[in-house]
């Protein structure tokens, strides 16, 4: 799923931090909001609950929220120096096509303190901060009296498990699954063989249903007997369970993408904007966030703050990484994206 919100500078006084929420100092008056690019639904109440509120009584700074999530007006923000929003979640394409197109705050000489998060968390002018990942799921009734399929490979392989598919109507993350379905390992995976993952698809489209914009899309199809099996968001699949839908959410292969926080190029709050980013990547607000959004956190402290039958249900667990993909090669794939989209688009037409 993807993911996108925004925040300002963390003042300078965050040397005393906790492990849990830091200390980040009261706001200004006349500066005392931030506006976030948002998601509705779960994640919107997770945020809410975890990051917004208590960022608001520990700062005094109030945080006001948009929607919908837009990166065509973070693009459009820094030329025309009006803003809806100062900060917003990117995934990993977006992200390196954003810092290209010298869209995002620098973090250089702001006052986050980058010590204060794990080494590789900030890259591109972001701050990683949690995780999402697209899973094999299928329903229990595909193979009976055995298990379906438990990579993506076997989730190609029509004859062994028939009944029909569904796959996400993203090119980066669909392009990344044929590859992996066609054997391409994740040590050879970039830069992406175009002719080899669309060679892979031309073998699997004839059994795709639908390819789906929504996880809302995605878990009817499950659940309405349409198709047998899918690529899904981990956190459609833990839905379906939860309702009780005869399937099985399968963690071999799980390829995990990354959400990064930035704060828009030229926003008059971005002082504000780093604060917010500091104390949504520190340890326990992520750890709130991420057990509420269905998420993983970016960084393993936080799982001091998530109980164990939580933390086993989300992308980031230490058992689950063992035989995940991740992480994409942000630049191979954010310079290319346009090209693999328009490609596509056009073959899911054709």
């Amino acid at each position: 799923m993807r993911l996108r919100p925004t925040r300002r500078h963390v003042l300078a006084g965050l040397a005393g931090a906790s492990l849990a929420a830091p200390y980040i100092g009261r706001a200004r008056a006349a500066d005392d909001f931030i506006s976030v690019n948002s998601w509705g639904g779960t994640w919107l109440e997770a945020a809410r609950k975890n990051l917004f509120d208590p960022f608001t009584k520990a700062t005094g700074i109030r945080v006001e929220t948009v929607s919908p999530v837009s990166y065509a007006k973070l693009v459009a923000q820094a030329r025309t120096k009006t803003y809806d929003f100062d900060v917003t979640t990117l995934g990993d394409p977006a992200l390196f096509q954003a810092h290209q197109a010298g869209v995002l705050e620098p973090i250089a000489g702001s006052a986050f303190d980058q010590s204060k998060v794990p080494t590789g968390n900030v890259q591109y002018d972001s701050v990683a901060s949690h995780v999402f990942s697209f899973n094999v799921v299928y329903r229990n009734d595909i193979n009976p009296g055995g298990p379906g399929p438990q990579n993506w490979a076997e989730l190609w392989d029509v004859k062994r498990f028939p009944g029909m598919r569904t796959l996400p109507a993203y090119s980066s993350e669909t392009i990344i699954l044929a590859l992996l379905a066609d054997g391409v390992t994740q040590d050879n995976l970039y830069p992406l063989d175009l002719d080899r993952a669309f060679a892979s698809l031309d073998r699997i489209k004839p059994h795709v249903r639908v390819f789906w914009q929504s996880g809302a899309n995605a878990r009817q199809l499950i659940k309405d007997k349409e198709v047998a099996a899918g690529g899904l968001w981990a956190s459609d699949g833990r839905t379906l369970g939860d309702e009780g839908a005869p399937i099985t959410l399968v963690r071999n292969q799980a390829l995990l993408e990354r959400a990064f926080w930035v704060v828009s190029k030229g926003t008059p709050r971005a002082e504000n904007a780093w604060k917010f980013i500091q104390f949504a990547t520190s340890p326990e607000p992520m750890a709130g966030f991420c057990r509420d959004a269905r998420m993983g956190p970016m960084d393993e402290r936080a799982f001091k703050f998530i109980d164990q039958k939580d933390a086993a249900l989300m992308p980031t667990y230490p058992e689950h990484m063992k035989t995940a993909v991740y992480w994409q090669d942000i630049a191979d794939v954010g310079s290319r994206l346009t090209e693999m989209t328009k490609r596509f688009d056009r073959w899911v037409a054709g």
